[in-house]
Parts: structure tokens; C-alpha cells; sequence
């Protein structure tokens, strides 16, 4: 069981530091308050973009 803890842990600490890039790439980029806020929503789920452009370019 610990196998499964310590594998799981690594994709918790890519998913926090793509989280962490994403906001600072959405925040950065913002024109506003409100746009930074958007941004910082759209990095929580950056994973669903990249698999629907994934899917997209694959033709699925």
C-alpha cells in the first residue's frame, strides 16, 4: 500500500506545480482584477484544456 501513497504523491507534485505555472502564466497575462481571478480558476483546471486540445488534435 505505501507503493501506491509515495507513486501518487508524484503526480500530486506535477499536478501542484503545473497549477502553480498555470496561474502565474493566467495572473500574468490578466488586464484586470476580475481577468486575474478568471485566470486563477482556469489554472485549477488546466489538465481538462490540455486533454480537450489533446483530443481535439488527435481527431477524437
Amino acid at each position: 500500500m505505501k507503493k501506491e501513497m509515495q507513486s501518487n504523491a508524484s503526480q500530486g507534485a506535477v499536478y501542484g506545480l503545473g497549477m502553480i505555472g498555470a496561474a502565474v502564466y493566467f495572473i500574468g497575462h490578466a488586464t484586470g482584477f476580475w481577468m486575474g481571478v478568471l485566470g486563477f480558476l482556469k489554472a485549477i483546471v488546466w489538465p481538462a484544456f490540455l486533454v480537450y486540445e489533446a483530443m481535439a488534435k488527435l481527431g477524437m
